[in-house]
């Protein structure tokens, strides 16, 4: 049910019954390899073109999800997904392969806790008892559609992030074993006037800081609730944009608590300039790394906000400037009981 302005906690708290996590190349030489249920050693994948890379990556994560929940593709009732390429053909020619009832999403960088969120949201409400919420992206595509062909060879300023191969998925559950979504909150569109592409991080953090302002208010939490509060992929500018506008906005979350999936994925790596991004950045951290350490019971309770950069060549092109959004999503540890949120 609804709680407040804009957030949703679930009542049946629907399970994530099975997730994964596929990466390429590059997240295979980062800190967080072991987390990957899949690496491929090449970009191309075995394909003719990146795009058609990115799709087998998006496949193979919803495949793996659905298996590790120990179900079969025909017990999905709807699929959700979205990704980066323009009409979001990845996620559309998967779900032609896939052949479960699909709802296309587009939130950028965002897409992982948005299709979460709405996943949770129909299992919640009954509408379905098991729902894919899939999403991905792709190094060299992301750069060919938004900025210069990786041939190019372009230069980029230390604000820059590396869009992550990768795609990640999940099974919500009204029933089973597994973490438990808790709580959503539904993130308002942010726009600070910045237009530079190459600072998504400093573009993307005011919409963080939205709505974690809106998801304390609205679920009536103190600010230490979580043992940790992940953003998607603002990277190190953007991580430390935030952490100065959180107590300057009387959101006092303790700093060693906070962590961004863009500086996870690659560690300290400067080949990545400010850090990862991308669909599959947020996806990958939270569906493999995350959730195994949840599992491992090294944390209760985590909130996940997922941020994007809702800009498109089109819009860049003609000068405009960058709206942002981030959706947050609680979970907490399936053996985690008690009353209130």
């Amino acid at each position: 049910m609804r709680q407040g302005h804009q957030s949703w906690v679930f009542s049946t708290k629907p399970v994530i019954a099975g997730s994964s996590a596929i990466g390429g190349p590059f997240e295979a030489q980062g800190p967080l390899a072991d987390d990957f249920d899949t690496l491929h050693g090449h970009l191309m994948i075995g394909q003719d073109s990146w795009e058609k890379a990115e799709r087998v990556l998006l496949e193979e994560a919803c495949d793996k999800a659905i298996e590790k929940a120990g179900l079969t593709k025909e017990k999905i009732h709807f699929m959700l997904a979205g990704d980066l390429m323009n009409q979001s053909i990845s996620a559309n020619f998967s779900a032609r392969t896939l052949a479960i009832p699909f709802l296309g999403i587009f939130g950028a960088c965002s897409t992982s806790m948005e299709g979460l969120a709405l996943a949770a949201q129909l299992v919640d409400s009954r509408s379905a008892d098991y729902v894919l919420a899939a999403t991905s992206s792709h190094n060299a595509a992301a750069e060919k559609q938004y900025r210069y062909p990786t041939e190019y060879g372009s230069q980029k300023p230390p604000t820059a992030q590396w869009t992550v191969t990768g795609a990640g998925a999940a099974v919500v559950a009204s029933q089973g074993n597994g973490p438990r979504i808790q709580a959503a909150t539904i993130g308002r569109i942010v726009d600070m006037g910045m237009s530079d592409p190459f600072n998504m991080g400093g573009a993307m953090a005011p919409a963080a800081l939205s709505t974690l302002e809106t998801h304390f208010r609205d679920l009536q939490l103190p600010h230490d609730h979580y043992d940790l509060v992940v953003t998607g992929d603002l990277g190190k500018v953007g991580h430390s944009i935030l952490s100065e506008l959180l107590p300057k906005h009387n959101v006092f979350i303790p700093l060693e608590r906070y962590v961004d999936c863009g500086m996870l994925i690659y560690g300290d790596n400067p080949n990545v300039w400010s850090g990862g991004s991308g669909c599959g950045c947020c996806a990958t951290v939270t569906y493999g790394h995350l959730l195994r350490r949840m599992k491992e019971g090294e944390w209760k309770r985590i909130l996940v906000v997922a941020t994007g950069a809702l800009l498109s060549p089109i819009s860049y092109q003609q000068g405009e400037s960058i709206p942002c959004i981030a959706h947050a999503v609680a979970i907490e540890a399936e053996q985690l009981s008690g009353g209130g949120v």
